[in-house]
């Protein structure tokens, strides 16, 4: 402060020099400008300009809570530089949407929802494997896309849950499932185009404050599982605010009156984080085609991602929504074109809730029901996507990576005009294609199921149970692969459990009743037929409530009892 001059007169030369008149700004913040840089009282200008002085009101006079007036400042920064177009650009998007919620307006008003064009796969017959030959050879043009920002406390398991077991035989966890898989399309790619040199595939994780230090832990503890680290990029989401009302009012932090309290915006975040990384420009100038989007826990996505690429570089699909066949009015949304009356028109997914009521007010009075297949027409969306990058690039720098937001606030009472809790923005990967120009082409890939498993009851769900068979993705990325390493009469029974943890292992006239291990080393060719049969591993239910099971079994409502096997261990030679 210059001599001679009061804390008064500094502020009020500041503000002149900002031409700020400061007449209606709350006393406790006027009191307190003096803390504050040119740019953080420019913020405090925005938000009294968004209706937001109540941040203010219960301000301590200076010299009293002094640091944590200036953490407010800092958090403010930071959640504006976190969102597209900044924090005035949320909250009157908050407020339309607000607006939108308590007149119960419909967002399908004036679309009519038909089944799009797609390809439908089956297992195994000569246009699946047509299709995933040509996907393997476009893989090296792939990055693919994790979206893992969750706990898996939904689940009752309070870890991240790309460290949960992704099946129960090997205990593999998903991230390694998920690393072994993009190397094994990476080398594959590689010999089938004949590459001189082996292209690595870039591989991206957006993680959360939740998981972003597991995650990374994760990795490093287990030297990123094969993959280089130079190929993983971890991307770090950010909260959004939360709001108090329909005038989207800032909702302070219920502990700290210098904190606005924050929520998850959700996965939808992705799309800004590729947008403002600068990765996809890199990943432009590297000549990369495809960026593929997954979420944390699909242990069977690499069965269908090889096919489903095929279908986008055949098709030229700019989107490609992977699908799986859906029951009429199952708790799952469905891949549906909506035409406008206007004539514009979208493939997306809408949810189921909104999907039955949607078709029952557009001239089908059964809404969704099954058709001739015993599925319902609208293939059900599993949240992964294939997006041409070109089109993807094109369409983000116009939205500076935004994608459609909604808000689901919960009313106290039916007049809609308090909120039980804050609420906040929220945006989904999958609704990327809601901002897409009607040229855009987008389409859905969907399998189908080949035969009937048997049922079973755990922790009061009824599941499907087959023949537990696991493989090292090296073993076989795609069906053409296994079956050529597949061959006579293999029999394996509904009981037993096979685990092939090689590169070379071929099985012919094979009968297996119990539990076979194969291991052998990459150089290793192992040929294994004739009969096995012992007591092998048996499911055994436990119940979810039992705390002497860790959180990984008593979320699946079974063990695994080991009675006997027989396991195989082989170096560098043929058998």
């Amino acid at each position: 402060m210059a001599s001679g001059l009061t804390t008064a007169d500094s502020t009020a030369k500041l503000l002149s020099d900002l031409k700020i008149d400061a007449g209606d700004w709350p006393p406790t913040l006027v009191k307190n400008l003096h803390l504050l840089s040119p740019d953080q009282i420019q913020s405090g200008k925005m938000l009294l300009e968004m209706g937001q002085s109540h941040l203010f009101q219960h301000w301590a006079e200076p010299g009293v809570d002094d640091d944590q007036k200036k953490a407010f400042f800092t958090q403010l920064s930071k959640l504006n530089s976190s969102y597209p177009g900044g924090l005035a650009s949320y909250i009157k998007t908050a407020r339309e949407l607000l607006a939108d919620s308590k007149a119960g307006k419909n967002p399908y008003d004036g679309f009519t929802p038909s089944v799009p064009i797609g390809e439908v796969l089956s297992l195994g017959d000569d246009n699946f494997i047509k299709f995933e030959d040509v996907g393997v050879k476009e893989a090296k043009n792939a990055a693919f896309v994790l979206v893992a920002g969750g706990l898996g406390e939904r689940l009752g398991y309070n870890g991240i849950k790309v460290a949960l077991p992704a099946e129960t035989t090997t205990g593999t966890c998903f991230l390694q499932l998920y690393i072994e898989s993009i190397l094994a399309l990476q080398e594959a790619s590689s010999r089938l185009t004949q590459g001189t040199c082996q292209k690595e595939i870039p591989f991206v994780i957006m993680t959360s404050d939740d998981t972003h230090t597991c995650t990374l832990d994760l990795l490093e503890s287990n030297s990123y599982f094969g993959m280089k680290a130079s190929q993983v990029k971890l991307l770090k989401q950010e909260k959004v605010a939360c709001l108090d009302d329909n005038d989207a009012r800032l909702a302070l932090d219920p502990h700290n009156k210098y904190k606005i309290q924050t929520k998850p915006h959700g996965h939808g975040d992705v799309h800004s984080l590729l947008y403002s990384s600068g990765l996809l420009n890199v990943w432009h100038d590297s000549r990369l085609r495809w960026v593929i989007f997954f979420q944390d826990t699909n242990g069977l996505l690499f069965k269908a991602i090889p096919a489903s690429l095929g279908v986008s570089a055949t098709k030229e699909y700019h989107v490609n929504s992977l699908a799986v066949p859906r029951k009429a009015k199952e708790a799952i949304g469905g891949i549906t074109k909506l035409t406008h009356s206007d004539g514009r028109s979208m493939v997306i997914n809408v949810e189921y809730n909104q999907l039955d009521p949607l078709l029952r007010a557009t001239g089908h009075p059964d809404g969704d029901v099954n058709c001739e297949t015993g599925y319902s027409p609208f293939p059900g969306n599993i949240n992964q996507l294939i997006l041409e990058l070109d089109p993807y690039i094109k369409e983000l720098t116009k939205t500076g990576g935004a994608v459609k937001e909604f808000v689901n606030p919960k009313y106290k009472d039916a007049s809609k005009t308090s909120f039980k809790s804050s609420t906040r923005l929220e945006c989904m990967m999958q609704d990327y294609p809601k901002t897409l120009p009607p040229s855009a082409r987008v389409g859905f890939t969907a399998g189908v199921q080949v035969e009937d498993p048997v049922q079973q009851v755990f922790n009061n769900q009824e599941v499907e149970v087959w023949p537990r068979v696991t493989w090292k993705p090296k073993w076989g990325i795609t069906f053409a692969e296994i079956q050529s390493k597949v061959g006579g009469g293999c029999f394996i029974s509904q009981k037993s459990t096979m685990a092939l943890k090689g590169r070379h292992i071929f099985l012919e006239n094979l009968t297996l009743d119990g539990t076979l291990i194969i291991n052998s080393s990459d150089d290793a060719k192992v040929k294994v037929g004739g009969s096995i049969k012992n007591k092998g591993w048996l499911i055994e239910r436990i119940d979810y409530k039992d705390i002497t099971f860790p959180e990984e079994l008593r979320i699946r409502g079974f063990k695994i009892e080991k009675k006997e096997q027989l396991e195989k261990t082989y170096g560098n030679f043929c058998y």
